[in-house]
């Protein structure tokens, strides 16, 4: 069971109005909340029959970097199960992205995984311009600001949730395993949630999950960022074909803002 990937395939009916944007209306968004040096720690937790287990932790770290003669966000994704956990389901995984500073739009993606003895490496570069993937000797056609499973999460944390109404869905299309996925992200409004680390003021998002092997699809994920200028995520709920799983924020640093949504720590 992949846990890690569960925490990144974050692309997402409940509430009336279902206000829709064209796709277009978020093709360029603009890099309001990340900085070099934002490093951010999560603990993830896995259900089964009413009892959560401490099954790994991921790290997401955001360097500035230039990429053939373009500045990029170099973003690292790494997920490993802890060692007690490894005898159910070993994982050892990083993801990486580099996205254009200005607009976020991937230029390169890597993945390397490492789960329960299956080890899969897939490079993927992308011509934005021509909309083209080149992934396993192969090229694709893509759309227009195409996002990789990466830096469709950094895209989420960059939407300007204040200017939304309850309902709305954001399009975006994504790149993964050699496939197109037209997907959106569901605003569910303003809320409160308590979690490991505090009480935050919090952003509730529901992305579209893919049907797979770990979820049955649908919009089930419930996603808590935080209602600051950073956007942080600090919890992740979703049901999975056995059980459930929970990410939570444990340790941030170098955040670009304060971080004012914290109500109480604790």
């Amino acid at each position: 069971m992949n846990i890690f990937r569960s925490t990144l395939i974050v692309t997402w009916l409940f509430f009336i109005p279902q206000y829709v944007h064209a796709q277009n209306d978020f093709c360029d968004v603009k890099s309001i909340c990340l900085k070099s040096g934002e490093l951010l720690t999560f603990k993830v937790y896995y259900n089964l029959s009413a009892l959560w287990v401490p099954a790994g932790e991921a790290t997401f770290n955001t360097q500035q970097e230039t990429l053939n003669g373009q500045s990029v966000f170099h973003i690292t994704a790494i997920g490993n199960t802890y060692s007690s956990y490894d005898w159910i389901f070993r994982v050892r995984d990083k993801y990486e992205t580099f996205m254009r500073t200005d607009n976020l739009w991937p230029l390169k993606f890597v993945r390397n995984v490492d789960e329960g003895g299956y080890k899969f490496t897939n490079n993927v570069s992308f011509d934005q311009e021509k909309q083209k993937a080149y992934s396993n000797k192969k090229t694709f056609d893509v759309p227009k600001c195409v996002k990789d499973v990466l830096s469709a999460i950094y895209f989420a944390r960059n939407i300007d949730y204040d200017n939304l109404k309850p309902g709305t869905k954001i399009p975006f299309s994504m790149f993964l395993d050699d496939k197109v996925y037209d997907l959106y992200i569901r605003y569910i409004g303003k809320t409160k949630v308590k979690t490991k680390y505090g009480t935050f003021n919090a952003i509730k998002i529901a992305p579209l999950l893919i049907k797979g092997t770990i979820f049955k699809g649908g919009e089930d994920m419930e996603v808590w960022v935080s209602d600051d200028k950073n956007h942080i995520p600090l919890r992740v709920n979703s049901p999975i074909l056995v059980g459930s799983v929970k990410v939570d924020m444990i340790d941030y640093s170098g955040l670009k803002f304060p971080l004012t949504s914290l109500i109480k720590k604790g």
